[in-house]
């Protein structure tokens, strides 16, 4: 694998400028530390949609191989705030989401954790569940534990769809990847990129394959 050009202390500095230039965080809530172009961020943020943001951020810089997010979520004084009413609200998100089969999908909160359960059709409906709870109020942090059930696929049929969606998005950056489809719909994705935002458009086109029930991510970023 080709390693960044890249000092650890250059991609240090990039990731505090693209926290500076992010709006919706303060790079002062935020610690930086790199180690071989793996970023490791730490500090303390009042909502999960924060370390998200931040998260992301530091993936936008080129050179960044890996991100590991330590960012404690402290959710400020908010007495109002309960379990109660996180459940309620991640109830009415996913509701009101119509790219979601609301029905089919439970949510248990402790303590401002949600856990997503449930069985849906497409891995999209399974990805669009998670984004509509990631931002509301009072939620620490989500694990989605949703399944998706198996469809009867032609793995060659929907390894030549995927492959003509990777030219058709992603141009130069579908040179080169592997596409490996099981008959469950399972894929699995290899090869190199030039960054880790690559790396998402290529998972992120994917995903939203009809027949795909989930995307193991191999890619190596160079």
């Amino acid at each position: 694998m080709l390693r960044s050009t890249k000092s650890d202390s250059e991609i240090q500095r990039q990731v505090l400028d693209e926290l500076k230039w992010d709006t919706r965080i303060k790079a002062t809530e935020v610690g930086v530390e790199v180690d071989h172009g793996t970023v490791t961020l730490t500090g303390t943020v009042d909502s999960y949609a924060k370390k998200l943001v931040a998260q992301k951020a530091a993936h936008l810089v080129r050179g960044v191989l890996d991100v590991a997010n330590d960012i404690q979520v402290r959710l400020p004084g908010t007495p109002g705030i309960t379990d109660t009413d996180v459940a309620h609200a991640v109830r009415s998100a996913i509701e009101w989401t119509t790219l979601v089969p609301s029905e089919l999908i439970q949510s248990t909160v402790s303590s401002g954790w949600v856990t997503l359960t449930g069985a849906v059709d497409y891995y999209s409906q399974r990805y669009d569940a998670e984004r509509a709870i990631q931002n509301l109020a009072g939620v620490k942090g989500v694990t989605n534990a949703i399944t998706v059930k198996p469809a009867s696929v032609r793995p060659q049929n929907l390894k030549r769809r995927i492959e003509e969606t990777l030219a058709r998005r992603v141009h130069r950056e579908a040179r080169g990847i592997g596409v490996e489809v099981h008959e469950t719909g399972d894929v699995t994705v290899s090869g190199h990129v030039p960054t880790s935002a690559d790396a998402r458009a290529i998972v992120g086109a994917i995903r939203f394959a009809p027949g795909v029930r989930s995307v193991e991510n191999h890619l190596t970023v160079d």
